[in-house]
């Protein structure tokens, strides 16, 4: 693959609309955010390998998004900006107030890193937004995955290992 270099003034374009991208989330306007996006927007939320095509794909991922955590803050810790797409470290916190992935609201708090890769189309418009994190650490923080190590976490795995074997052997014996 052979990258065309990009010049400083679309580099700050790109730039400039990622900055303005982030502060619409953390402004919880849906409307701005969407407006970031080029005529080509698609939302991968990867971890939970979920694609959303098209602006109403995206309207639907940041709908629940924010309706799950409407006090959403994403602080930005790192950026790194490539001619093909800008890359950002970041904390999102926020409080599960809303049904989110078939999980009703916790009410508990959520504090993890994620990294989100953002491409960009021929007017410097955001093309695309991937993202990656630790869902685990997310359904830890939202109290339906616990520590083996912890009392809870032990209880888990007595009762939950049966289980896993019991349809592992199966599938191994009809499998043949």
């Amino acid at each position: 693959m052979v990258t065309v270099p990009t010049s400083n003034e679309n580099l700050a374009a790109r730039i400039a609309i990622v900055e303005e991208h982030i502060r619409l989330e953390n402004a919880h306007d849906l409307e701005g955010v969407l407006r970031t996006f080029g005529d080509t927007a698609r939302y991968d939320d990867e971890p939970w390998d979920a694609h959303y095509e098209g602006r109403e794909g995206v309207r639907r991922f940041y709908t629940q998004l924010m309706k799950a955590l409407p006090d959403l803050e994403i602080e930005v810790k790192r950026r790194y900006v490539t001619d093909d797409a800008i890359l950002v470290e970041v904390i999102i916190r926020g409080t599960h107030l809303g049904g989110w992935r078939g999980l009703p609201a916790t009410g508990r708090p959520i504090d993890f890193p994620l990294c989100g890769i953002y491409t960009f189309d021929a007017n410097n418009r955001l093309a695309s937004e991937k993202i990656y994190y630790d869902r685990g650490m997310v359904w830890r923080q939202l109290g339906i995955l616990h520590d083996p190590h912890s009392l809870l976490g032990k209880l888990t795995i007595l009762g939950m290992h049966p289980v896993t074997m019991t349809r592992a052997c199966a599938r191994k014996l009809f499998s043949r």
